[in-house]
């Protein structure tokens, strides 16, 4: 009975990691939708997967797993002219930022709003200047010294207010309807990390 349980908890799970890389897609598609560049649910998945799943393989994997196949799908369509297949230009940097957001969901024992808000600034920090490493390091755009850096970095702004917007939207609604699904659902409970939203 425990492992029926645990099963439904983690198809449960991984059925909002994928609506919301399927989102991510669906939203790419349209080049109308790029003047929102960076208004993107991946820091949401990340948080969400970090915090939800009960062993550290299963939230790593799966986030990382659905990030790699929507960047497929985007860089194989809309995307084919800025990379190479897959391997577009600071991929690892991307996901070198996405694992430790999830790192930072894995620090919540007990989810309240207080907690989210928190998590969410810090993954917004995370990849503010993880990504900007990867666009600063070996760029002719910028000097190579702190002033450079600190330019990549106030260039960056309007796209981390956008990032900021959808880590917190996309967030919002992916741990609001996993709560609700959890407390609608008591029999069905899983022996996920956390108990309280």
């Amino acid at each position: 009975m425990i492992a029926k349980k645990f099963d439904l908890s983690t198809t449960v799970l991984l059925l909002f990691i994928i609506a919301t890389a399927a989102l991510r897609v669906a939203f790419n598609f349209s080049h109308e939708m790029l003047l929102l560049a960076n208004f993107s649910p991946l820091g949401a998945m990340a948080l969400f997967g970090g915090v939800y799943f009960n062993t550290k393989w299963k939230a790593f994997a799966f986030p990382l797993a659905m990030l790699f196949v929507s960047d497929f799908i985007l860089h194989q369509t809309v995307f084919k002219e800025y990379g190479n297949g897959f391997l577009y230009k600071g991929w690892y940097w991307v996901y070198g930022a996405f694992a430790l957001m999830t790192i930072v969901g894995r620090t919540i024992k007990q989810v309240t709003v207080n907690r989210f808000l928190l998590c969410v600034v810090i993954c917004v920090f995370i990849h503010w200047i993880v990504t900007d490493l990867g666009v600063w390091i070996g760029s002719k755009s910028y000097s190579q010294n702190l002033d450079g850096f600190v330019t990549c970095l106030e260039n960056a702004i309007p796209f981390e207010w956008r990032f900021l917007a959808g880590t917190l939207i996309y967030g919002a609604i992916l741990f609001g309807l996993f709560e609700w699904f959890k407390r609608k659902y008591p029999a069905r409970q899983v022996s996920t990390r956390s108990r309280q939203f």
